[in-house]
């Protein structure tokens, strides 16, 4: 018979057989120890109408994590936010000229949109499987991956103009960007590499919209 076992560390679930019950090893995926629970041998099942009792052969005692469901107020102010943003890209780009725009503004701008970005598109790709993040958790993980997303429109600022207006140059410059927004959010989240590539392209195409708004190259 086997045992359900979830990691305190890493979130993981795995089964075992029952014969470890009450030992304590490392997890098989982020070697953080683990104590297997015994098997349970009496289950008590209540129904709306009955109860019944079962006993006499062994039952598991499944692991289960509370989900904390996001409140739909959440999703509607991410969505104001994101037509005020793009609002707010389309003035500056009447009051600034693409060269004049202020390099502090940029990087603010970049920071603020990323950390929304991170926060929806975790919740939209993460694996309904592990236990999610959830209040400081989240926030310093969420906060920490939008930095890094920020930074990295930061270094594609620094490349020279005439190579990034280029698009052929972006089969080029592209992996690289994407290979470090992948790995932000896989350190960040507990993803894998395709919600991770998905988690920072969705960054990548707000972000590029936001540009083409104000006056910018969309890259």
């Amino acid at each position: 018979m086997a045992i359900k076992v979830l990691c305190p560390g890493c979130r993981t679930f795995f089964t075992v057989s029952d014969k470890f019950a009450g030992r304590t090893g490392p997890c098989p995926k982020c070697k953080a120890p683990i104590t297997i629970p015994a098997a349970v041998t009496e289950v008590k099942i209540q129904g709306p109408e009955e109860e019944a009792v079962r006993a006499g052969r062994p039952s598991l005692a499944p692991i289960v994590f509370q989900e904390f469901p996001i409140p739909r107020a959440a999703y509607v102010a991410v969505a104001v936010g994101a037509i005020v943003a793009m609002i707010l890209a389309a003035v500056a780009g009447r009051i600034w000229e693409p060269d004049q725009f202020p390099y502090w503004l940029l990087g603010l701008a970049a920071f603020v949109v990323a950390v929304p970005c991170c926060w929806i598109g975790y919740e939209i790709v993460r694996d309904r499987n592990l236990a999610p993040y959830r209040g400081r958790p989240l926030v310093v993980r969420t906060l920490i991956c939008a930095a890094v997303y920020a930074l990295l429109w930061a270094v594609k600022g620094f490349l020279p103009t005439d190579l990034t207006n280029e698009m052929w140059a972006w089969v080029y410059l592209g992996p690289p960007f994407f290979l470090a927004g992948s790995l932000a959010s896989l350190a960040a989240y507990d993803l894998d590499w395709g919600t991770g590539v998905a988690h920072y392209s969705l960054y990548v195409m707000f972000a590029a919209v936001l540009r083409w708004l104000a006056g910018f190259m969309p890259v």
